[in-house]
Formats: structure tokens, C-alpha cells, sequence
């Protein structure tokens, strides 16, 4: 069987190395190249934390996804520069969270409890957090930190090795029923028997009728903090990633020198995902500097070293969309990452190809029949 993915983000790239590695023929098409700078997978890290309150669902898919991005750092990073990093992660919450209690609660029932601290443990372990206000904070020692854009151009990389044709061009929608030919604006056609749609921002676009209104791409600004020269705290092996859940902000330690990240999570402006500049505005810059002033002291006046306006891929509630589509019986729809899909990547690779390979229908939380324009955000 000959399948097509169109799309080489993270969600894209999965999917094709588990069609692949299920004995699939596979073509992946891009239309600006793996992980571009335009894409929601084209920042230089992500988190992956199984913590996801009440929601074992995806609790499940993380601790599924994290031993196969694992398993591609071995396979595919190096010694100087690896694509996993074991940082752990610390979420933070004021007062008695319900979410927060719920993810430890899940956590604990699925075998992955974590380290549950208060303000002096974290004084103790952590010393650059100021945690006034903090009262209830959780540990996940297993999570870390994943060098997104190399990781997904290492796996594209390493895709081609293996023998997938890799296209460059950008698709137009499908237009019948059953689809045997793909055409590019370019005017390439691209045969196959089965298609995913993996176009991440570029979904509502493709599919307006049925997406239009159940994918909404918004600006998300992050941003880079130099530090000190030979300072070695804030680097991966002694500083965890982060979620300050009241102030809506995350953040990672210091990866391949690029500095302290930070970044806003709560939904900003609709973006037009190919003609919007990608250069942060200086609102979202104050507020992630007064951020980081209030929670990491030491680096209150750093400068700025470089910025990243991404897009999420927002649903109602934040689910995915992993379905086939309702109008063409050889199409399925894999996206609505929703700022948290990232992590996720390897764990929705292999759930898109059981949908294609074996007719295995999706769960109800990824169902289009479950999607609706009624923006309600549940998945954090």
C-alpha cells in the first residue's frame, strides 16, 4: 500500500516513519521543508511531560511518545548536541489546584508519581525559582526537554535514509471522493492509495467546509534569555523545564546555548500562517521579561537573544483532530496540536497509521464529530 503524508512536522514525520516501519510505501510531502520556521514544530525546543490533570488519555500518549523520542536522540543526535534532555519538569500552582491535584492523582494511578514539593523544597533543589505565591508544585523527574526543529529534521533525515520519497510542493485540496492523484500548485501530480493530511496551521485552509471553523491558528511569542558567561545553573543538567500555571507562562532551561526560553501559553491573535511576519511584539517581550524578573531573580535585566512567534493549531477544547475525513473514504486528518501536541508526536504517528493501515476508528476525544467552533479550552 501506497500512502502520502502531506505535511513534515512533528505529526507528519511520525506518522510516516510508523507507516514505514509498518511496511508501508510511503511519500511525504512538504511545501516549505521539515520543521520550517513557519511551522508550529519549528521552534528550538519543546516540553514532554506526561502531567495532563484528570486526562490519562494523554498522559498515556506521553509516557509512549517520551521512549521513542528517546529512542531517536540515540539514534539520531550526537554526543555534543543530543535531541533528549532529562531536565525534568516542574509544574507550579497556587493554592490547592484542582488540575494539580488531578495530575497527580493520574500520574500516581498510571505508575509515573511525581516528586510532590513545597516552596523549601524548591528553595533547596532549585534555587533560581522565586516561588512567592507558589504553594503546591509537582515534579515529573522522567520528563525533559526535546530539541524540536532538529529532531524532526533529524527524523525526516533519517525517513529519506530509509527509503521515503520526500516531495517538495504544496498540495491542493483533493477533489473527489475517492482520491488516487494529489496536484501540486506547481502542477506535479502524486498518486497514492491512502493520504494524511498533516499540515498542522494549514489545515483550515485546505479544508474550509469542515475545518474552517474547528482550527484556529494564533501567534504565540517565545523568547530567549542570554545569561550569565560561565554560568552553568541555568543549563539543562541542573535547572528543570517549567509550567507557571497561574501566570500562563512555561519555559526551559538553557539547551544548545540558545539561552533561557520562555514563552506565553495562553492563545494570542489569529495569525495568517504564511504571510505574517514572525517578529515579537514588544508587549508579549514585557510581559515574559517581568515574568522572568518576579520568578528567576538572578536574570531580572537580561538581554534578549533571540525571539520565535510560532503558531498554535487551536481546537475547541484543545483535543486533536485524528479522524478520517468525512467527504473522501482514503483521507485522514491528523492535527489540532493546540500548543501541547508537540510532545505527543511519536504516540499520534502510531495511532494514524492503525487508523490508515487497519480501518481502526479514532477515539471520541479525536473525532471530528467531537470538534465544534465553540471555543471552550479543557487540555493544558
Amino acid at each position: 500500500m501506497h500512502v502520502v503524508v502531506i505535511g513534515s512536522g512533528v505529526f507528519g514525520a511520525w506518522t510516516a516513519h510508523h507507516l514505514h516501519a509498518r511496511g508501508a510505501i510511503v511519500t511525504l510531502v512538504e511545501a516549505y521543508g521539515p520543521a520550517h520556521s513557519r511551522s508550529s514544530s519549528g521552534d528550538e525546543t519543546r516540553i514532554v511531560r506526561c502531567g495532563y490533570g484528570p486526562d490519562a488519555i494523554y498522559s498515556e500518549l506521553a509516557s509512549r511518545s517520551l521512549e521513542q523520542w528517546r529512542w531517536l536522540s540515540t539514534e539520531a543526535g550526537s554526543v555534543v548536541e543530543p535531541l533528549w534532555h532529562p531536565s525534568g519538569v516542574l509544574w507550579m500552582a497556587a493554592g490547592t489546584d484542582v488540575y494539580t491535584a488531578a495530575t497527580r492523582d493520574t500520574l500516581s494511578a498510571l505508575g509515573m508519581p511525581p516528586d510532590v514539593l513545597g516552596p523549601a523544597d524548591v528553595h533547596d533543589r532549585f534555587p533560581q525559582f522565586n516561588t512567592d505565591g507558589i504553594e503546591m508544585m509537582l515534579l515529573e523527574r522522567g520528563g525533559g526537554v526535546v530539541a524540536a526543529r532538529r529532531a524532526v529534521r533529524a527524523l525526516a533525515a533519517d525517513l529519506e535514509r530509509r527509503g521515503v520519497r520526500m516531495v517538495a510542493g504544496r498540495v491542493e485540496p483533493p477533489p473527489s471522493m475517492a482520491v488516487r492523484v494529489l496536484r501540486t500548485m506547481g502542477g506535479d501530480a502524486i498518486t497514492g492509495d491512502r493520504f494524511v493530511f498533516a499540515c498542522g496551521a494549514w489545515l483550515p485552509a485546505l479544508f474550509p467546509d469542515v475545518l474552517g471553523s474547528r482550527i484556529r491558528p494564533t501567534r504565540q511569542v517565545v523568547a530567549y534569555f542570554g545569561l550569565p558567561a560561565g554560568d552553568s545553573q541555568y543549563h539543562a543538567a541542573r535547572m528543570p523545564a517549567w509550567i507557571d500555571f497561574p501566570a500562563g507562562i512555561y519555559g526551559t532551561p538553557d539547551i544548545d546555548g540558545r539561552g533561557v526560553k520562555v514563552g506565553i501559553d495562553e492563545h494570542g491573535v489569529p495569525i495568517d500562517v504564511d504571510a505574517a511576519d514572525r517578529v515579537a511584539d514588544a508587549r508579549s517581550l514585557d510581559r515574559t521579561r517581568t515574568w522572568l524578573a518576579h520568578r528567576v531573580p538572578a536574570l531580572a535585566g537580561a538581554s534578549v537573544v533571540e525571539t520565535r512567534v510560532c503558531a498554535y493549531e487551536n481546537t475547541d477544547t484543545g483535543d486533536f483532530i485524528l479522524d478520517r475525513h468525512p467527504a473522501h473514504e482514503n483521507v485522514w486528518i491528523v492535527g489540532g496540536g493546540s500548543g501541547h501536541g508537540f510532545k505527543h508526536g511519536p504516540a499520534v504517528g502510531e495511532l494514524a497509521a492503525q487508523m490508515v493501515l487497519d480501518d481502526r476508528p479514532p477515539d471520541r476525544r479525536f473525532a471530528l464529530v467531537s470538534r465544534t467552533a465553540d471555543a471552550r479550552r479543557a487540555v493544558y
